[in-house]
């Protein structure tokens, strides 16, 4: 039987959960969730800060991408309506950068499509951090594929401090929803952008049709790559993909998935992503009390976010500064 108040001590005190302690959790059931929903938030407010992580992205490239990832509107393998475009302007990009650093978002990330960022673009987005870098105000991440050390080394020398790159699902089941390439390239290129001084942003998509103990395995797989953002993802299913009639995770599941997160990475920030619109506002709330202390603000990449102003009030009635 699992002992929440033994697993939240032992964390507290400064120790990590083994592996059988951590997907022991899996035993959690509706009984004593809201006191994993409790141990989380002690958690969240003794060793997290308490200065909410914004950021802001924009899809720098859309659609037209080799990889088949069944999730994904952006793969040329499935009809969906998206707008597709090669390469956002220099113009487009300034602005919304503008934007966000007059909204006082921390972090402005380009999200290109693609197995990888290479060629003329990648230079052309190296010209855009350049630019951005000597502007200031912002922190510069980036997500660009499976790069490998040159190119990672092109993005850090024009000024991007943090790459992103999902790992999106337990090794045991992304084979399933993926074939053109795997957890271990993910985990290649995190490697050497870490390598060459980058930080790291890494996390995943629930509600995939995954068990729960896959979702405990992503976030035991997280721990190779030590990231420090950890972006949690709720599946929005879009029209023409594989996995447009997957139901919905229950928002008392997501909420159970937000504390593993917290009880596995105690320190890190859990960053809220894409789907969490959908969530009511008062799950939203226990969201960032039990462990979302960071998000991802604005639209997203081909689903519509929330906005700016709402997102404010929200994170300051969750309890934090922003």
């Amino acid at each position: 039987m699992i002992d929440i108040q033994y697993l939240k001590n032992k964390i507290l005190s400064g120790e990590t959960l083994s592996r059988e302690e951590a997907l022991s959790l899996c035993d959690v059931d509706t009984a004593c969730q809201q006191e994993l929903w409790d141990a989380a938030e002690e958690i969240t407010k003794a060793l997290c800060s308490k200065t909410f992580d914004s950021c802001s992205i924009i899809n720098a490239r859309s659609g037209k991408c080799p990889e088949n990832c069944k999730w994904c509107a952006q793969s040329a393998h499935y009809k969906t309506k998206i707008e597709t475009y090669p390469l956002v302007s220099h113009e487009e990009c300034m602005s919304v950068a503008d934007m966000n650093r007059t909204a006082g978002i921390r972090r402005f990330s380009l999200v290109a499509s693609g197995r990888k960022m290479a060629g003329k673009d990648l230079d052309t987005v190296c010209g855009y951090y350049r630019e951005l870098r000597d502007k200031g105000g912002l922190k510069l991440c980036a997500s660009m594929g499976l790069l490998g050390k040159d190119e990672l080394m092109k993005l850090y020398d024009s000024g991007v401090t943090r790459y992103h790159c999902n790992l999106e699902a337990a090794p045991s089941y992304f084979s399933t929803l993926c074939s053109t390439h795997t957890v271990e390239d993910k985990i290649e290129t995190i490697l050497l952008a870490k390598e060459i001084g980058m930080e790291v942003c890494s996390g995943g998509i629930i509600g995939m049709g995954e068990s729960r103990r896959q979702r405990i395995e992503l976030a035991l797989e997280l721990l190779r790559v030590d990231p420090h953002s950890i972006p949690i993802n709720l599946l929005c299913p879009i029209p023409g993909t594989p996995l447009e009639n997957e139901h919905p995770l229950s928002e008392e599941e997501v909420l159970n998935t937000i504390s593993f997160f917290r009880f596995i990475h105690p320190s890190k920030t859990l960053r809220f992503a894409g789907g969490r619109a959908k969530m009511s506002k008062e799950n939203q709330l226990k969201a960032l009390r039990i462990g979302m202390n960071g998000g991802i603000m604005g639209d997203m990449l081909t689903t519509i976010g929330s906005k700016v102003k709402e997102d404010k009030e929200l994170i300051k009635e969750g309890g934090y500064s922003f």
